[in-house]
């Protein structure tokens, strides 16, 4: 009974569930014809579970596979291109995972920038709003001043004015009366 690739290189705790998925489906789609590396490997597997040590595990896997013709240079060759298949995998998993922080991260650094630039544009508004704020109520408070004191000239020049008026027409009541009383 053969075990799964999953199964022999997924046994390992700790390893994200995932990735064991994806890349042991990576080197199944590329298992080599004949007997090889992950034939080996499965040999292997199942002698595990007799409970024998490392090297008599390797040894044996590695007698009963030389009867199907294979050989240690055979072996370490087609090990050597399930590495090339899973570092092909890692090329591929680095080229999304960059397009990933493009899309999900640089995005949104690009938007966190564009938004503090945009809130400095909108302080710097408000201090603009503010100092004329200022200076408009400046200009209000001495406009109040300087009506009150228009005021104040305008209401001098009326009582100036209307004295002398009162004045002027009692000079001229006093005259009109000397002038019936006295011719």
């Amino acid at each position: 009974m053969q075990k799964s690739l999953k199964a022999l290189f997924g046994v390992h705790h700790g390893l994200d569930e995932k990735s064991v998925d994806f890349l042991t489906q990576a080197l199944e789609k590329n298992n080599l014809p004949g007997f090889d590396y992950i034939e080996f490997k499965q040999s292997i597997g199942n002698l595990i579970d007799l409970g024998m040590d490392e090297p008599t595990m390797y040894k044996s896997a590695y007698a009963t596979a030389t009867t199907v013709g294979l050989t240690k240079e055979k072996l370490l060759k087609t090990a050597d291109h399930y590495k090339k298949i899973l570092t092909n995998e890692k090329s591929q998993f680095d080229a999304a995972m960059q397009k990933q922080v493009e899309q999900r991260v640089r995005s949104k650094q690009l938007e966190v920038e564009k938004l503090r630039k945009q809130i400095e544009e909108f302080q710097a508004k408000i201090k603009e709003l503010e100092a004329k704020i200022v200076a408009s109520q400046s200009t209000i408070d001495q406009a109040d001043d300087l009506i009150q004191g228009a005021l104040e000239k305008i209401e001098t020049t009326k009582d100036g004015f209307e004295g002398t008026l009162r004045a002027l027409m009692n000079e001229i009541d006093r005259d009109i009366l000397n002038i019936q009383q006295y011719l």
